[in-house]
């Protein structure tokens, strides 16, 4: 038996609404930066805290280096999840919510038949 495939409706057009490609890249480097656990465990840290915390707070809870913790800090404000503020000589960061909201979006169910 011959099915001519060209008059099968199998295949129906995805919504283009979604992220575009920059949105998309901007995604990646905030997945990126949380491919790492000491990160997750950072970002983790911060939202259950209301108060802005230094590095020197955060070195023995996670339990790396002051500099390791530096270096995943800075991954974390580069990807756009952490906002750093200097007081002195010391960094003081808390979480940034637009981008946490921003790398949420990807997982917008809104009208989806879960």
């Amino acid at each position: 038996m011959n099915v001519d495939l060209s008059q099968v409706a199998c295949c129906r057009p995805l919504d283009d609404d979604g992220l575009t490609s920059e949105d998309a890249e901007a995604t990646a480097r905030v997945f990126k930066a949380l491919s790492d656990p000491a990160r997750v465990r950072i970002v983790n840290l911060l939202a259950r805290n209301p108060e802005a915390a230094c590095v020197c707070e955060l070195t023995p809870v996670v339990g790396l280096s002051q500099p390791t913790v530096s270096h995943h800090l800075k991954k974390l404000v580069q990807a756009g999840l952490l906002q750093r503020e200097q007081r002195g000589v010391w960094a003081y960061y808390t979480l940034d919510r637009a981008g946490l909201e921003r790398a949420a979006s990807v997982f917008d169910l809104e009208g989806a038949t879960v």
